[in-house]
């Protein structure tokens, strides 16, 4: 399955590395939801710039990031693994989700690590992709994400409203 542009956030909630359960969408607010992994490479080569776009838009815009991979297969993606990951770096600004029954990924239509899709404030996807053209690149800044959420923001539609999510697969459950 996955939502197309313009229709509503699925209404789902996962914990974070500390518990705390997030929903989706908040309303009123547009959500930035990244789905990641702690192994991936270009996961982690967007990694930093996800993270300084969620600081640059704190106060009007939520960052989360979600992790589906099948920890089984993929230990490194482990719950556990995570909340090291997030200790370990001295915390994070954004929640790091856990989506172990992986129905987040599966519902929006997740398929690699990184994959961005970002809600207006009504919840509705405006944006679905990746975060900008070169994750070797970061003097991109995550720019396509930036513009949509620029967009959004002013009350307007993404003059890019979908780009091809590059990143490793989401290792699903067999």
């Amino acid at each position: 399955m996955s939502i197309a542009l313009g229709e509503p956030a699925p209404d789902i909630a996962l914990p974070d590395t500390e518990g705390e359960e997030h929903a989706l969408h908040a309303s009123g607010t547009p959500s930035v939801v990244v789905f990641t992994c702690n192994h991936c490479p270009y996961a982690l080569a967007w990694h930093d710039r996800l993270l300084d776009a969620a600081g640059d838009y704190a106060g009007r815009a939520r960052f989360l990031l979600v992790n589906p991979n099948d920890a089984e297969r993929y230990p490194a993606d482990s719950y556990e693994a995570m909340r090291e990951r997030v200790r370990g770096d001295g915390g994070w600004p954004v929640p790091y989700l856990r989506d172990e029954s992986q129905e987040a990924a599966r519902e929006l239509g997740a398929r690699t690590t990184p994959d961005v899709f970002v809600f207006d404030g009504e919840g509705r996807l405006r944006y679905r992709g990746a975060a900008d053209a070169d994750h070797m690149d970061a003097s991109q800044n995550a720019a396509w994400l930036r513009e949509a959420l620029d967009a959004i923001l002013a009350g307007g539609e993404p003059d890019r409203p979908e780009t091809e999510p590059v990143g490793c697969s989401v290792k699903w459950r067999a």
